[in-house]
This record gives C-alpha cells, structure tokens and sequence, in this order.
C-alpha cells in the first residue's frame, strides 16, 4: 500500500507552491498542513533538519529540500514533469537552480533597507529575466507544448509581480514579450492558481509592511 503524503506547507512560501503544482499536475492524492514559520511547531523541528518549508512526509519518512521533493515525485508518481531526453532535463534540473537564484534575488528586493539596496537588486532581477527571456523560445510553456518543472518553479515566481506591479512598475520585465506571454500563461494554468489561498496577495502585502524595507515604503504610499 502506497503511504499517505503529507506535505508540510507555509501559506507564502514559493518553494512550497513547486511541491503542490507538481502533485496537482500528477493527480496526486495529499494532505496540505500549514504551520507559522515565525512560531515553528516542535513536531516540525523534529521533521525539518533545516526548519524550511516544504517537508513531504511520506509515512515515517520527512523529505525535505523542493528539489528533492520534486524529484522524489517524479521518480515515484505518474505523469512525468522532466523532458525524456536526458541532456534536456538536465538543461531543465540548471533552469530550476536558476529560478532559486532568482527567487534569492526577489528576497533581496522585498528586504532592501535603503535605496541604493532596493535599485541594486532591481537591477539583479532585471539581468535575470532578461536572461530569462533570451532562452525562452516556444510556448505555451517553458519549453514548448509540454508543462514542465522549470513551469511548476517560475509559476511562484511570477505570482511576486501580481503584487509588486500593483505597487509601482519596477522595470524588471518591461520589454521581455516572451516573458509577459509565458507569465500569463501560467497565471491561468489551474495547478498554479490553486497553489495558493485565495488571500494570498492579502498576505503578501502584510509580509512586505511588516518588513519596514525600502518597497514597505513604497507600498504604504502607493496605498495612500
């Protein structure tokens, strides 16, 4: 008998939102449990060797790490997410670290305290999504007709520009068409919406005021 997922979830975190895509796309039965990341439950620390979400627990067994996670399904369940090619998915596996660099970079930008900080890491994220724009080459996906992993990581990605475009336009992906059509593709695709609750952009707006960072700022008066 097949033992029960449990996927151990913060409501934010984009890491997490990788895990429950690729399940959703897979037709995997599980259980989502959302714990505090600032008030960590002690049955948590005892799963979570680095006290991160997402940890998939897999009857006695705590996977943690997403990539892990999402590689352990794809090994396990059904409807592959990798490309059959081998040196395409590892192509895709560089995609994947890429969208953690990128994700790093998105941290830096929320938390910047000062202004020069705050133009430093627009800047980052700009030269990434530009690099970004330069390999994508097909659609609707990542890599054309097939939804892939490298989908399921910039989903989440994407879903940070539903707030922060609300707040002002940054930059970071002007002129990027390819980038706006694969973006809108993925805000429509049904295992990316249901990643998150529905107050999602209502809690990404208090985690950005409670940072008291320079775009804190810029959201308080954009607000005003």
């Amino acid at each position: 008998m097949v033992a029960a997922l449990k996927l151990i979830s913060h409501k934010l975190c984009p890491y997490v939102q990788r895990a429950v895509i690729a399940l959703t796309e897979k037709g995997v039965e599980f259980e989502r449990i959302d714990i505090d990341l600032a008030n960590k439950p002690d049955w948590f620390l005892a799963l979570s060797p680095l006290g991160k979400t997402p940890v998939l627990q897999v009857g006695d067994i705590a996977i943690f790490e997403s990539a892990v996670i999402l590689e352990y399904l794809e090994e396990t369940q059904p409807k592959p997410l990798h490309p059959e090619n081998a040196l395409t998915r590892a192509e895709h596996r560089g995609w994947i670290e890429f969208g953690s660099a990128v994700l790093n970079d998105i941290a830096g930008f929320y938390a910047a305290a000062d202004e020069a900080t705050f133009k430093t890491k627009t800047a980052q994220l700009e030269q990434k999504f530009a690099r970004l724009e330069a390999r994508i080459t097909a659609s609707p996906w990542f890599d054309g007709e097939e939804f892939s992993l490298v989908d399921a990581v910039f989903g989440p990605v994407f879903r940070y520009f539903d707030v922060f475009d609300a707040i002002a336009d940054f930059g970071i992906l002007a002129g990027k068409p390819k980038l706006a059509r694969w973006r809108r593709n993925l805000a429509q695709r049904p295992s990316v919406r249901s990643a998150v609750s529905a107050d999602y952009p209502a809690l990404l707006r208090d985690f950005i005021e409670r940072r008291k960072s320079w775009l804190s700022g810029l959201q308080a008066r954009a607000a005003a």
